[in-house]
């Protein structure tokens, strides 16, 4: 019996299914090795045990760390905008010059962080923990923080941050 195209198709529907798949999936690698494609895309980390890792100086842009425990890694001068960090562990964390502008902080614990001259504006932090941060020069325009939290962080604000002018404690509306 003679086998035309259309026969295989009917008989064989799985192996055209991964031809297909094998074939997009070389585009992608030509594509990718030739810089057609976006060279960056979110990175998720969301759940992993990554402590003492170094992310300094990187672009980090809308990355996700959701509940991961970061203890000890190093953000500093790392782009942090519209990460999520929501309830992950950042005790001991280096976020110095970080920009976390529109980050979702939410639930995290940032104990004995250093934000010195960190960008936090428009954060959302709502029920996040700053036990011992070293907040010198943070900016914490239009952070949503808890009250309790605000006197906390007014109590140790000083500083004005490098890169946006602001005075910490002006940020934060402190009396």
């Amino acid at each position: 019996m003679k086998m035309n195209d259309s026969n295989f198709s009917i008989r064989f529907p799985q192996l055209r299914r991964i031809l297909q798949r094998c074939v997009l999936a070389g585009v992608l690698v030509i594509l990718s090795l030739t810089h057609w494609l976006p060279t960056a895309w979110a990175d998720v980390y969301n759940k992993e045990i990554l402590l003492n890792a170094d992310f300094s100086n990187r672009d980090l842009t809308d990355a996700s760390f959701t509940k991961a425990d970061l203890r000890g890694s190093n953000f500093s001068h790392s782009d942090l905008r519209g990460v999520s960090f929501f309830a992950a562990n950042l005790e001991d964390v280096n976020l110095e010059g970080a920009n976390l502008s529109v980050a979702t902080l939410d639930s995290a614990r940032f104990a004995r962080a250093n934000l010195t001259n960190a960008n936090l504006e428009g954060a959302f932090a709502f029920n996040a923990e700053f036990r011992k941060a070293i907040i010198d020069g943070a900016d914490f325009t239009d952070v949503d923080l808890r009250d309790d939290t605000m006197e906390m962080l007014c109590a140790i604000a000083q500083g004005t941050n490098p890169v946006t002018g602001r005075d910490t404690r002006d940020t934060l509306y402190c009396e």
